[in-house]
This record gives C-alpha cells, structure tokens and sequence, in this order.
C-alpha cells in the first residue's frame, strides 16, 4: 500500500509517492549518486547530450530524468553520438533493461561489468550495443 507522506528532506519534490521501504531505498541511492563524480542532477537530456558530445566514446553520466515515470537517466556517448536511456525504479529496484539493483551506483557497476562479454541493445541506441 502507498501511504501519503511528505517528501523526506534531501529528496526532491518531483519524486511520486513511495511505500516507505522505498524512501529509505531512495534516499540511500541518492546519497551515494551524488558523492559520485557522475550524478549531473537536473540536467536536460540536450544538455547532456552536448556536455558528451566532445566526450570519449563509453563516457556516461547520470542525470534526474525529464520523463515522469522514470526517476534516472543514464546518458552515454556512443560511437553515433550520445543517447539517453531511462533507469526505472519498480518495487525497490532500479532496472536497466535485464539488469537490476537496490542502488542505481551497484546497478551501473553490474551493467558495466556485465556488458564487457554480453553487450546490451536499445532501440535507442539504433542496434549499436552498450559495452
């Protein structure tokens, strides 16, 4: 069940209403994104399009999505250029694609360990796979 409560302090507003168990979960990953050197915040998906653009080929950051239904981006810089994929958060964990975890910076290490023998593809990414 979904109890309403206000937002705790160091989680923005935009966040949807979550079961408690869930607050402490996002509040936790939050803590640790942004002691990360690559949690841009609320960055625009242009904006961090064009910060990747000059950027190595596998250069990501993360980023607040712009979609209401997401609460994470992750923007990388592939050989076509930079793409956005949404990080969900569905029962406790948050999911890219097959991958998940309860801390979106565990959830990034599974993904770029797992993807150096078995790379991931997105329609976004226009069949070119995330290694």
């Amino acid at each position: 069940s979904v109890l309403p409560s206000p937002v705790p302090p160091g989680l923005p507003d935009r966040f949807r209403m979550f079961r408690s168990c869930e607050w402490e979960i996002l509040e936790r990953s939050l803590n640790i994104l942004q002691a990360s050197d690559f949690y841009w915040g609320p960055l625009s998906v242009g904006e961090a399009h064009a910060k990747l653009q000059q950027e190595p080929v596998g250069t990501y950051l993360v980023r607040d999505s712009s979609q209401g239904n997401c609460l994470f981006s992750l923007s990388v810089r592939m050989p076509t250029g930079p793409v956005s994929l949404r990080i969900s958060f569905q029962e406790g964990y948050f999911r890219l694609k097959n991958w998940f975890s309860d801390c979106v910076v565990r959830l990034l290490e599974l993904v770029v360990a797992g993807t150096r023998n078995n790379p991931l593809h997105f329609d976004e990414m226009g069949g070119t796979p995330l290694v």
